[in-house]
């Protein structure tokens, strides 16, 4: 058989496992971790957000980041310490922003795409994920923040993205429960939430009872491009592969300069809570429409009847975990300011890091090396975006390595 190995068990890992599984290829996922989704892919803002596909690589967003380097509970906040990796990544980040409008564009062409195929690998497999299919409401304060909104607007219209412009009434009226002055929004109908960990562990179930082997718990030591496809060693064992797939996030930087690649990820963390909505009050006056407040870059998404999950912030601090009380508090402002009969006594902290490429493309495709391939970097976008892209990377290891049996079922196919 031929027999693909993919590194990594978040969103990105798994979509791309089991597109592979559609084109009848045997698969072996390895994840450092104990379960599917315990990183990026555990407690983001919970949004399927072709919406939010605007890239940053724009003058705007450096002048913003220099502004703020020095105030802790900014939404961009930039360690000012020096490391080559750093000021590599924000040379090339420079570099693309004549590709802004361009890359934007296809953005949110890909996170169309994406949405069916999503959609169906979780009808298929009876994957629940508290989905809400009640669009994404993005509202403004500002007329200056409200001129701005209309310019990105025209982008997204030009990668197909139907939105309606709204008045501060129509935003009441779309969702009574948020509070405050706004001289206007955008809803998108056709963007949707839902809780990406159950998400992915269910595609994990999924990838398991179609036959894949998912090996949790082990460490990747080395990645290698031989004669006939690649070998994987791991916790000091060695298995030999037709071809490999790396999408593990932050670390495919490092496992794709040992293949001979270039990959230049940045980790960029983001922040999120989760409150949970233990009393009635609380629960009438949390949102059901998704939410996003691009002066504050926080979104806010329902997850079932208990729960909302509020994410946002973007920090440049290297590989660094650490959950910092001065940047979760903004959330809990955040949400006591727009949603005050909300009580925020239980919020659960949680950080996690973007895989950011300066592009703000994802790195999708055939590496320099026959049988080794890439579907990393997606950045703020990840789930919203990994369906699609673990089509296109199916596509290409179909096309070079072919499966030595024929497909199970038909292949989800990309929206035109």
């Amino acid at each position: 058989m031929t027999h693909i190995a993919v590194i990594g068990a978040g969103v990105t890992g798994l979509t791309t496992a089991y597109a592979l599984l559609d084109r009848g290829f045997d698969v072996t996922v390895y994840e450092r971790n104990r379960y599917a989704a315990m990183e990026t892919s555990f407690a983001n803002g919970g949004q399927l957000s072709a919406s939010n596909a605007e890239t940053w690589t724009q003058w705007g967003t450096v002048l913003k980041g220099l502004k703020w380097m020095l105030q802790a509970d900014a939404p961009l906040l930039v360690n000012p310490r020096p490391s080559l990796h750093k000021m590599r990544w924000m040379a090339e980040f420079l570099a693309n922003i004549p590709n802004y409008r361009a890359n934007t564009v296809e953005t949110v062409r890909l996170a169309i795409a994406a949405r069916s195929v999503l959609f169906e690998m979780a009808e298929r497999e009876g994957i629940d994920f508290d989905l809400e299919k009640r669009g994404i409401l993005h509202f403004y304060s500002t007329p200056k923040d409200m001129a701005h909104a209309r310019d990105v607007n025209v982008l997204l219209a030009e990668g197909g993205l139907d939105r309606r412009e709204l008045s501060a009434s129509e935003i009441r009226e779309i969702e009574p429960a948020l509070k405050g002055d706004f001289v206007g929004g955008f809803f998108t109908e056709s963007d949707a939430s839902g809780d990406i960990h159950k998400f992915t562990m269910g595609l994990a179930r999924a990838c398991v009872r179609r036959g894949a082997s998912l090996r949790f718990g082990v460490v990747v030591e080395d990645v290698a491009a031989v004669e006939g496809g690649a070998r994987v060693r791991a916790d000091g064992v060695e298995e030999m592969f037709d071809g490999v797939v790396v999408a593990a996030g932050i670390k495919s930087r490092d496992i794709a300069r040992s293949l001979g690649d270039t990959v230049n990820i940045y980790p960029v963390k983001g922040y999120s809570i989760t409150v949970e909505l233990k009393d009635e009050l609380s629960r009438a006056a949390a949102p059901w429409v998704s939410l996003l407040d691009d002066r504050a870059k926080i979104v806010a998404s329902r997850l079932g009847e208990d729960r909302l999950r509020i994410a946002g912030t973007a920090e440049f601090n290297g590989d660094n975990l650490d959950i910092r009380a001065d940047r979760i508090r903004p959330l809990v402002s955040w949400c006591e300011k727009y949603f005050p009969a909300l009580s925020t006594e239980h919020a659960v902290p949680w950080a996690g890091l973007r895989p950011m490429m300066p592009s703000m493309l994802p790195r999708v495709g055939r590496g320099k090396h026959a049988g080794v391939f890439y579907n990393t970097g997606h950045g703020h976008l990840g789930w919203t975006l990994s369906a699609a892209t673990a089509e296109m990377v199916a596509d290409s290891v179909a096309a070079e390595l072919r499966p030595e049996r024929p497909a199970a079922r038909p292949a989800l196919a990309l929206a035109a």
